[in-house]
């Protein structure tokens, strides 16, 4: 008689997608889990580095809670190629992730939108850095968050959304509302903001031409809103800069990697507004005088989502 031979599922091999997995895993979500993939759900792909300092307190806690996730098929993950070294595992949200959200919804997949070769698609993007990118702008504001009290990210609203509101005038690559207090005023400070985070993948000249959807928002809204652009190098800001000169909506232009080397990251004061030579200042000093809260163009949406 022939042996059956068993194999034994390795630790990196996730299980199939099965109603008994499923029901597992709501057994097994926290709130944070949930929170997690929420995150994931509407911002594409976030990398381990960004969901540890969003959400855990090690990096190796969240690795070891990215992987059970990950068996569970509540999340999906790939690592893109780079010339040297390994790029950190990326994670989209996964089939059983995607239909815990639709429930919570009270949906269907098709309901919620759910197409998995449409979620990996970003894993071989010409956008995923950029996407990249945008995400690590805003949880560079969540890490700061987390280690400073009064300060919190009230809203962070993607491309997709943004368009959906103001797509007719302008796109910007998401939107931010933040709060932070200062070292000489203990005072929380909110302001809203739209954010152009540049790769250097297109020409200063199409960057520059993105004010005239802003100046038409401006117009069509009566609502002034600071637009912040997050450039890849000191030599790029100051040639954008001097492409702006001094625009007729307030304007502030920053570097990735100065950011970077702050504690603070996009909440400190490496901001410099446009027509100005300085001294750079800190997000929150870009503030203009504020319009009643519900007449903002971004309160024509619901609250509450990050």
């Amino acid at each position: 008689m022939k042996k059956t031979i068993r194999h034994r599922r390795t630790p990196s091999t996730p299980l199939r997608a099965t109603p008994e997995l499923f029901l597992e895993l709501r057994a097994r979500l926290t709130d944070r889990d949930r929170a997690l993939l929420e995150l994931v759900w509407e911002h594409r792909v976030l990398t381990t580095h960004q969901l540890a300092a969003i959400f855990f307190t090690t990096p190796g806690k969240a690795r070891d809670r990215l992987l059970r996730l990950f068996h569970l098929k509540a999340l999906e993950r790939f690592q893109p190629w780079v010339p040297v070294g390994a790029a950190p595992y990326h994670w989209v949200i996964g089939p059983l992730g995607a239909q815990h959200l639709a429930a919570h919804r009270d949906t269907t997949l098709a309901g919620l939108g759910y197409r998995r070769a449409t979620v990996l698609q970003i894993s071989h993007s010409r956008h995923l850095a950029h996407q990249v990118g945008v995400n690590e702008f805003f949880t560079q504001l969540h890490a700061h968050a987390r280690r400073t009290p009064g300060a919190h990210l009230d809203k962070w609203w993607p491309e997709r959304r943004c368009t959906q509101l103001w797509g007719d005038l302008a796109r910007p690559d998401a939107y931010g509302r933040w709060t932070d207090t200062t070292p000489d005023d203990k005072s929380p400070t909110t302001i809203d903001f739209f954010l152009e985070h540049d790769t250097g993948s297109v020409t200063l000249a199409k960057v520059a031409a993105k004010l005239n959807g802003y100046e038409a928002l401006t117009e069509a809204t009566g609502i002034t809103t600071p637009v912040l652009f997050w450039l890849p190098n000191a030599r790029r800001e100051a040639h954008l800069r001097t492409l702006l000169g001094t625009p007729p909506i307030p304007v502030a232009t920053a570097v990735h990697t100065s950011a970077n080397t702050t504690t603070e990251g996009p909440a400190g004061p490496v901001w410099l507004p446009a027509g100005k030579d300085g001294p750079r200042r800190r997000l929150t000093d870009l503030k203009l005088a504020p319009p009643p809260p519900e007449t903002h163009p971004a309160q024509t949406e619901e609250p509450g989502c990050q």
